[in-house]
């Protein structure tokens, strides 16, 4: 696995005050020393999952609404996409990822950036897995805060653009009619869009993408859901297909405000987490679009570290 140092001050300019210490040098993926405040340690991070590169927008929106906590971030480049994947396999990679978080990365919650890990293994992880090895670490999706956000919108008819995995599991429309029942949800499934955006073929990916958003337009839908978290990357591509009078719903735009609700209405976890300004990324293989990717985000003076599962 590759883990990348980076300074999130460095690209996100505005958004601290004052720069705090980062990442420099020396191992990023060592387990620090906390920082007690009110008798209280805070000594654990904020871990970010997804299958590849999309997670990587998600992980800079939050840094740019909530830049105080230290985060890790682990893309499992090596196996994506996840969306083409059997419901079994996806929790086990999905599994894997978040134990290191927890046993290597000293996380005290993980946010499955990932739409289909959120689908097909979330529940499982809350339901068996934590409370066995890990009761007193938390797994949240973003499913939940989705569905959150099209009822906000007053949506009528809503499109949903994810992967086949997430499609076939029906798990957005569910999340979406259990808080609006009335609601018309039409799920499709847009394959072929990870490989191309992973790849960095943005060409063809948005090509593609025509053929996606056609089927959703044309059941009138007035607000289209991205289901998937690589999809923000082609976000202004869609809203111009869409047109002015249809909304699009995209992770990278509700997930801070919504994770800093979360920490607001549970203090205990809050104050457990170590409040540096830092971020490092980890990935299980070294792609030129990733690496492009995460210069251009967070700084050209990333440090790489290749570490193993």
């Amino acid at each position: 696995m590759l883990c990348m140092a980076v300074n999130p001050v460095r690209n996100l300019r505005g958004v601290l005050k004052s720069p705090r210490r980062l990442f420099q040098g020396g191992n990023p993926c060592r387990k620090r020393r906390g920082i007690i405040s009110n008798g209280i340690k805070r000594n654990q991070r904020i871990g970010v999952f997804d299958s590849g590169l999309g997670g990587l927008f998600t992980l800079r929106a939050l840094v740019r609404k909530l830049p105080a906590y230290d985060y890790i971030y682990a893309g499992d480049t090596k196996r994506v996409p996840y969306g083409n994947r059997s419901p079994e396999t996806i929790y086990e990679f999905t599994r894997q990822a978040v134990e290191y978080l927890f046993l290597r990365q000293n996380c005290k919650l993980v946010i499955l950036a990932c739409n289909t890990a959120s689908a097909l293994a979330l529940r499982r992880l809350q339901q068996e897995f934590l409370p066995e090895y890990f009761p007193d670490r938390r797994v949240l999706g973003v499913l939940a805060p989705l569905a959150e956000t099209v009822q906000e919108k007053n949506c009528k008819r809503v499109g949903v653009l994810a992967t086949r995995a997430t499609a076939d599991s029906h798990a957005i429309q569910k999340e979406i009619k259990k808080r609006s029942p009335c609601i018309f949800v039409y799920e499709y499934a847009a394959p072929l869009l990870v490989p191309l955006i992973e790849s960095g073929d943005r060409a063809l990916a948005v090509e593609a993408l025509v053929s996606y958003i056609k089927p959703l337009l044309q059941k009138k839908a007035d607000c289209i859901a991205l289901g998937c978290t690589h999809y923000p990357l082609l976000k202004h591509e869609i809203k111009r297909m869409a047109g002015p009078g249809v909304s699009v719903v995209s992770q990278d735009e509700f997930l801070g405000a919504k994770l800093a609700d979360y920490l607001k209405r549970h203090p205990d976890i809050e104050q457990s987490l170590s409040r540096g300004a830092r971020a490092a990324i980890c990935v299980t293989d070294k792609t030129p679009e990733f690496e492009k990717r995460a210069k251009e985000w967070f700084g050209k003076d990333v440090l790489l570290r290749v570490i193993d599962l």
